[in-house]
Formats: structure tokens, C-alpha cells, sequence
């Protein structure tokens, strides 16, 4: 999964995504450890595509607590 694709998802869907590969990467854990897993490189590839998600959501989720800051800063004008 690539970071520009990701960077078009809202943060719903992020979320959700995140929640799809948390349980994908526990099945795959299960899988590895009862010996049925064929290629271990799935493990790794699903964590680093779940931490490419959260950086996003972190990102996300800031860029929008720092816009609600500078407007609730800036004082209301006040008509003459």
C-alpha cells in the first residue's frame, strides 16, 4: 500500500482500515505460530502498512486540532 494512496482517505476510512489490518495481522501472527503461514514476509509488510496508516491518522488528527486552535484565536472583528 503506497502513502500517496493513503493520503486520499479520509480519516473514517483510515480508521477502519487500521481496524482491518490489526485483525489481519493478528490472524497472520496465529497462522505463523501453528506452522501454516507460507510466506513469514506477510507479518512484516502488514506492520509496516498498519504504522504507515497510524502515522496518517496522527497527521491528520493534528493538522486538524491546530486549525480549530488558530481560528478559535483569532478574536471575532467587531463592526463599527
Amino acid at each position: 500500500m503506497k502513502a500517496s494512496e493513503l493520503n486520499e482517505l479520509s480519516v473514517d476510512e483510515l480508521t477502519r482500515k487500521a481496524g482491518e489490518l490489526r485483525e489481519n495481522l493478528f490472524n497472520l501472527k496465529i497462522r505463523r505460530r501453528a506452522g501454516t503461514l507460507e510466506a513469514t514476509s506477510d507479518v512484516t509488510k502488514n506492520k509496516r502498512d498498519l504504522a504507515r496508516i497510524l502515522t496518517l491518522l496522527t497527521q491528520k488528527q493534528n493538522t486538524s486540532k491546530a486549525a480549530r486552535k488558530t481560528a478559535a484565536a483569532k478574536p471575532a472583528e467587531k463592526k463599527s
